[in-house]
Order: C-alpha cells, then sequence, then structure tokens
C-alpha cells in the first residue's frame, strides 16, 4: 500500500496518498454500504493533492492558505470514509489502518503549513 520510506515532496506524498486510496478501494467488497463511502473516500482523498498542488500555484497568501486548509479538511474527511468503510479481511483493515496513519501525517503536517503560514503573515 504506502512505502515505508517517506516521501518529502509533498506534491508527491498527496499524489501517492490518493493513488494508494484508489488501490486500496479495488480490494473492497462492493457492498450497499461501502459503495457510496468508496465514491467520498476517493473524491476526498484526490482533493488532498488537487488542492496541495493548487496551493504551490497560488494566486497570492489568501489563495495559498484557503487551499492548504481545503486539503487538511479533505485529510480530515478521508479518515472519516475510512474509519466507515465495512471491513471484515484482516489484510485489508491493515491497509485502512495504514491509510488512516498517512492521513493523519499528512492533516498535521498541513496543519503545521497553515499555522507557520498564518504566523508569518500576521508578522508582515
Amino acid at each position: 500500500m504506502i512505502e515505508n520510506k517517506k516521501v518529502y515532496d509533498l506534491e508527491e506524498r498527496t499524489y501517492l496518498f490518493s493513488k494508494s486510496i484508489r488501490v486500496f478501494v479495488k480490494k473492497l467488497e462492493k457492498n450497499i454500504w461501502n459503495k457510496e463511502d468508496i465514491k467520498q473516500l476517493v473524491r476526498s482523498s484526490g482533493s488532498v493533492a488537487a488542492n496541495y498542488i493548487e496551493a504551490n500555484d497560488k494566486l497570492g497568501e489568501k489563495d495559498f492558505l484557503m487551499k492548504i486548509r481545503i486539503s487538511k479538511k479533505e485529510c480530515k474527511e478521508s479518515i472519516l470514509w475510512l474509519r466507515l468503510m465495512d471491513i471484515e479481511d484482516a489484510t485489508i483493515e491493515v491497509g485502512r489502518m495504514e491509510l488512516i496513519n498517512e492521513a493523519t501525517e499528512l492533516k498535521n503536517i498541513l496543519g503545521a503549513i497553515y499555522r507557520n503560514s498564518l504566523n508569518k503573515n500576521l508578522k508582515t
């Protein structure tokens, strides 16, 4: 699922998170409970990467802050959808926990970027 070696390029890391979600959902049972949650999870994980990429091509500091904040919010949403998945297979459960951990790390990193950028802007 997610490699043990951490990627420090955040654009690449958010992309790999989104890609890993897509690999993960292919393994899930497509029952009535999971069907809609899978759609939401794919959307929110893709939005993590898309908004981070957009933040790096910012139109200004306010745009940057908004995109980072949205990316962080989408990490939180991805965690919710992952937690809601109906999983009975232990191997798939391990994958889910890895993805929840990665989404949590990304959320924390993006939160720190947001706070640091906000503080820097307040000082200027």
